[in-house]
Order: structure tokens, then C-alpha cells, then sequence
């Protein structure tokens, strides 16, 4: 199977493969204020993660690209959608692209439909300096997206099975580069250790991508023989990871991203120590069954249904929110718990 084939047949398996939202955002619950003394005019969800400033702490995550006429498409209409509602973009992985320049064009259109808008390059751990300047320039990036999709890998039949040296190449990438770096997981999550080596080598954030999204495990298996039906069930829940990478909040900005489907969940994920969450199979769902106008829709919901949520807790930005009192509860406080991570600070801080 062709590259090429391959980024369809992934686009295609992710539709049918529908989110699971993680039963663990149920295990964090906001402490109710009764004089919150705000108005919801005075809600602004402008934000900025590492050296890019944002209209939205939402954004559109990496979903595809050289994949032919039909990723063309979707991030033609994903680009569309993003200027629209004035989310920042990334775009899938454009190592296709490098390798064959005919189908660059599938990942420039997201430029030309949007041309002041945020975009974020993205390629996997593997790629060279000299693929990420070329990515870079592909779509006239404003930030570059590394993804570590390991788990991925070796689910996949034709994967790689060679992870050594990554990091050794994230760090000559950051030096070499002229824009801000972030890391992303692919549906795992990450640990705060390895939260702390990324930061230690210069990222500008990390994506920590958690499971209860898009599973590419399960994805991977019905393209096999055999099943590795262990690595289906694999990865750590998205809250946990948040709150596990937060941590290193004081010197690298953290990306949620892993089964967020409403503003409830954005706003908890920020509440976690979470500067932006980025929303991927979800929003191609809207798109590819309803159309463009109903992701549009969505996303002004998602807005809205975040800004109340703000109001109710009296956090007038994305600084405050982050700051409100949460209880913790559940498989999340023991995992957190036998991980050393004491869930008091959240329960007893406060905005003022």
C-alpha cells in the first residue's frame, strides 16, 4: 500500500471509529461559586501558548495531508472552517509530501484559504532538520508540531520498529529552526517525566494527546492479520496527563488534546493546567457528515458553552480559569495519588 493509500485509509477507519470520551473527565467536578461577581461580557478567551497568540484557546489538531483529492478537501474545508471562527490549524504529518512532491499542494491549500491565519506544521520524530525547514516553508508555518505516535508504530504493519535518537533529533530541531516547537502525542498521553526531558531540550509545549480520542491502536489493528488487541486499551486518560505534564507548566506551555466533545470538557481541560485544547476527529466527524457550516455551528457553540461555563466560575480569561478550585475524584485521584501528585492544591486554590 502506497503512502498515499495509507493517509485515506486512516481518514476512513477514524470515521467509523467513533470517539470514546474517557470516563475520567467525570472525576473532575468545578466547586460552585454563588457570587462568581462577573459578566459574561467581561469573558475573553484569548490566550497565547509558547510564542503564538491566539483568538481561542481551541484549535483545530493535526488530522491529514497527501493523501490526494480527497485530504486536499478536507483541509481545504478545515482551513475555511479555521479562519472562520479564528482557530489555529495544524495539519497532518507532510513527511508524504517531502517524499513526494505532488502532493504538497493537499497541505499548501490550508495557507491559501488562510493566509493570516495560525498554521502548524507537523512531522513525526523522525524527520531531519532539513524536513522540518522544508515543512516549515511548505505552508509558510507559524509554529512546527513533532508527533511521537510509538504505540502507532507498532501496531502498524508497515511501521517503524526504530525509536532510538528522538530526542537527540527534537533538540537538533529546535535550535535549527526559526519557529516555536511543540511535541504531541498521538492518543497515549505523556508522562511528566518525559513532560520535563522535552522541556529540558528547548520545546516551546508539549500536545500531551491522552487517550479517550481517535485510537489509532484499534485503527492500526484492522489493518492487521494478527490483532495487538493489548494496545487498544493502552495510554494514559487524558485529565491525568494534563495534570501530570502541568507540572513543568512554569517553563513550557501544555496542549490537551484526547476526546474533548464539548465546552464542559475544554473548560475542565484548561482547569487542569491545560493553555489550549486542540479537538481533531471530532471535528472531522462534523465536517465530513454535516458539512462545513455545521462545523462552523459547532465551534461558535463550543465558544459560547465555554464562556458560560467561565462566567459561573468568575474567570474573566484563560489565566483565571486555570486557577479555579477543582475536586478530584475517581481513578484519576489514585492514579495521581500513586504518582505523588497531591490533589489538594486543586481543591483549595482561587482565582482572587
Amino acid at each position: 500500500m502506497s503512502r498515499s493509500e495509507r493517509k485515506w485509509d486512516h481518514i476512513r477507519l477514524a470515521l467509523k471509529n467513533r470517539q470514546n470520551r474517557s470516563t475520567v473527565f467525570d472525576d473532575i467536578k468545578f466547586i460552585h461559586q454563588s457570587l462568581p461577581n462577573i459578566n459574561v461580557t467581561d469573558v475573553r478567551l484569548d490566550h497565547s501558548i509558547g510564542e503564538l497568540s491566539l483568538s481561542s484557546p481551541i484549535f483545530i489538531n493535526a488530522m491529514t495531508g497527501g493523501g490526494g483529492e480527497k485530504t486536499y478537501q478536507i483541509n481545504k474545508e478545515l482551513a475555511m472552517a479555521a479562519k472562520l471562527t479564528g482557530l489555529a490549524m495544524a495539519v497532518g504529518s507532510q513527511m508524504s509530501a517531502i517524499k513526494d512532491k505532488g502532493e504538497r499542494y493537499t497541505y499548501e491549500i490550508v495557507r491559501k484559504e488562510n493566509p493570516q491565519g495560525i498554521i502548524i506544521a507537523n512531522l513525526g520524530s523522525e524527520a531531519t532538520v532539513e524536513n522540518a525547514k522544508i515543512a516549515i516553508n511548505m505552508i509558510e508555518a507559524n509554529a512546527l508540531q513533532i508527533h511521537l505516535n510509538v504505540i502507532q508504530e507498532l501496531t502498524m504493519p508497515e511501521g517503524d520498529r526504530d525509536f532510538s535518537g528522538a530526542i537527540k533529533r527534537i533538540e537538533t530541531i529546535v535550535k535549527a529552526v526559526d519557529v516555536p516547537v511543540f511535541v504531541k502525542e498521538v492518543g497515549f498521553g505523556m508522562t511528566k517525566e518525559t513532560v520535563k526531558t522535552l522541556s529540558q531540550v528547548g520545546v516551546a509545549g508539549v500536545d500531551i494527546g491522552g487517550s479517550g480520542g481517535t485510537n489509532f491502536a484499534e485503527i492500526e489493528n484492522k489493518r492487521r492479520e494478527k490483532s495487538f488487541s493489548f494496545f487498544n486499551g493502552w495510554g494514559i486518560p487524558t485529565p491525568i496527563s494534563i495534570i501530570e505534564a502541568a507540572l513543568n507548566t512554569d517553563k513550557i506551555s501544555i496542549i490537551g488534546s484526547g476526546g474533548f466533545l464539548t465546552g464542559h470538557d475544554i473548560a475542565k481541560g484548561i482547569a487542569m493546567g491545560a493553555n489550549a485544547i486542540g479537538m481533531a476527529g471530532f471535528f472531522l466527524r462534523i465536517l465530513v457528515e454535516n458539512g462545513l457550516d455545521a462545523l462552523q455551528k459547532e465551534i461558535e457553540t463550543l465558544h459560547n458553552e465555554l464562556t458560560m461555563i467561565m462566567t459561573a466560575l468568575g474567570a474573566k480569561n484563560i489565566s483565571d480559569l486555570k486557577k479555579v478550585p477543582l475536586i478530584i475524584s475517581g481513578e484519576t485521584y489514585h492514579w495521581l495519588n500513586q504518582r505523588g501528585i497531591d490533589t489538594k492544591q486543586y481543591s483549595c486554590r482561587s482565582i482572587k
